[in-house]
């Protein structure tokens, strides 16, 4: 499921979470040698579709006979792990077609329970890559070209040395997006900058070139970064100054369309790269809008590219729901358009009208970067009956004369309608307000932070509690058990009280719900 939790601080999850059994905690306090036992002979290893079977048994031989191995820990039920399986098996053949030593790897962690504890398992799929037996987590994309390039950067020099024409057009040929450095100096400034940046991008494969003929077929010059690519206008290159992070953000830039579909396998390009502002044209791709949508978009990108990222996102697809919502926006809204700022708390800015043509986008994103737009903050209206019951219903606009009355001290629960956690604590949470009911300098209240946004305060996790003391305001955060007697201590002593339970397995009776 994709939780809009982030890097949107939106988390965009591409896993499933583990489901826990009792044994698995049972096995953590015991050294590896119980968990793989005790002078257990290792089991043959067989494969699938080019991909070592691993268990208990045979684990530690594969590690062993293996200098570099990726590891998938999957749950046969888990949708992601379905998705990847097919791209991790064309990952695998197209490294055997290389003849490379690396090798591909799953366990199924619902039945190796013990390995899955052992390596800090937490969703599915999780993947590991050991090198001489030294673990490390697997971060990049999962298409299987991704793949393939994430583990030849791990393992080998971090750019390809092409030394005829033949050499480089391969190269070049092999992938989607390449970058090649011509130096016939590669002790050079930019070379060494161009080398230090390709072992820290592992996603897209470098090259590097000396060769007289290689620099004359590609009609460029010494000292040259040349990115390609097998869409939009098919090559760039790179002409600003010898700076570290101008050439790196030229290349994770350039490296996206300028409309950029966003899906499991982009999200973390989108949201973890260089550019923090984005554009989302929230689109239904089966409707007859969709292309006349996209072209203006499309068209007027090209100019922003630098500092606006611009996104698609099919609002057709049931795992965007929660997109819509945390945008406020309605299925018989689309299409429509709106700005995010990453590195400001996630400022969200909207259109004065709902016209997607390529003019409007143009003024809209123009207005964003000369700082003209005031921020949209999500509102729903004041309900009639919002004081009736016990636990008082805040919404954006009547927050502020409840909460901060310095009359009251007033306990807020901030949630969201699909958090489990907060479908929980419900029934404990109106025991509180009933208890609290007649007691005159004291509210209990909830706000739906998901179609709700306030200037000041911002909400990454559900349920939330904070009591706003009577006299100051001042915001105390309650991180004690989510239980009548822990909360009702807490707003009896004005926040002074802050007990703290044990630190909760995930799932516990505090466990939260990310944003």
């Amino acid at each position: 499921m994709i939780v809009f939790d982030v890097p949107m601080r939106v988390s965009f999850s591409t896993g499933c979470r583990v489901r826990k059994s009792p044994k698995m905690k049972f096995f953590t306090i015991f050294p590896i040698f119980f968990v793989f036992g005790i002078g257990s002979l290792a089991e043959d290893i067989k494969t699938e579709e080019g991909v070592l079977v691993l268990n208990k048994g045979n684990f530690q031989q594969a590690i062993k006979d293996n200098e570099f191995i990726l590891v998938e820990f999957y749950a046969p039920w888990c949708g992601h792990c379905k998705a990847l399986a097919p791209e991790y098996e064309k990952a695998a053949q197209t490294l055997d077609e290389k003849k490379s030593a690396i090798k591909l790897a799953k366990v199924d962690a619902t039945e190796e329970q013990e390995l899955a504890e052992q390596f800090g398992v937490r969703g599915y799929p999780t993947l590991k890559f050991f090198r001489n037996g030294s673990p490390i987590d697997y971060n990049a994309a999962r298409q299987a070209a991704d793949i393939v390039n994430w583990l030849l950067k791990k393992t080998g020099p971090p750019a390809t040395s092409l030394t005829s024409v033949d050499e480089a057009k391969n190269f070049i040929e092999d992938a989607n997006v390449v970058v090649v450095g011509f130096f016939k100096d590669q002790s050079s400034d930019l070379a060494k900058i161009f080398l230090d940046i390709a072992s820290g991008i592992d996603d897209i494969p470098f090259g590097i070139s000396d060769n007289d003929d290689v620099i004359s077929n590609y009609e460029t010059k010494d000292g040259s970064i040349v990115l390609f690519k097998k869409f939009d206008e098919g090559q760039v290159t790179y002409e600003g100054d010898n700076s570290e992070s101008n050439v790196k953000k030229f290349i994770q830039t350039n490296s996206l369309p300028l409309l950029v579909e966003f899906n499991h396998e982009t999200a973390q390009k989108i949201f973890g790269g260089e550019i923090k502002s984005h554009l989302l044209l929230l689109l239904n791709k089966n409707d007859e809008s969709y292309e006349k949508v996209t072209e203006a978009a499309r068209s007027v990108a090209k100019p922003f590219r630098d500092q606006v990222l611009f996104v698609t996102i099919d609002t057709n697809e049931e795992d965007h729901q929660r997109i819509l919502e945390f945008f406020g926006v309605k299925q018989e809204e689309i299409p429509a358009v709106r700005l995010i700022k990453l590195e400001e708390d996630m400022a969200k800015y909207k259109p004065e009208n709902n016209d997607l043509s390529a003019e409007n986008l143009k003024e809209f994103v123009q207005n964003f970067l000369d700082g003209k737009l005031k921020q949209h903050l999500l509102s729903q209206d004041v309900p009639e009956d919002w004081d009736k019951e016990p636990v008082k219903v805040l919404v954006a606009t009547n927050f502020d004369s409840v909460a901060l009355d310095r009359n009251k001290n007033v306990l807020v629960e901030f949630y969201a309608p699909w958090c489990g956690h907060c479908k929980q604590l419900a029934p404990i949470y109106d025991k509180v307000a009933e208890h609290f009911k007649d007691t005159e300098d004291v509210v209990i209240a909830k706000i739906d932070s998901t179609a709700n946004e306030l200037e000041t305060i911002k909400i990454t996790s559900f349920p939330t509690l904070k009591l706003f003391k009577k006299d100051t305001n001042e915001i105390v955060d309650y991180d004690g058990p989510r239980n009548f007697e822990g909360l009702t201590k807490f707003v009896e002593s004005g926040g002074e009280d802050k007990f703290k339970g044990d630190e909760d397995e995930e799932g516990g009776e505090n466990a939260k719900d990310e944003l």
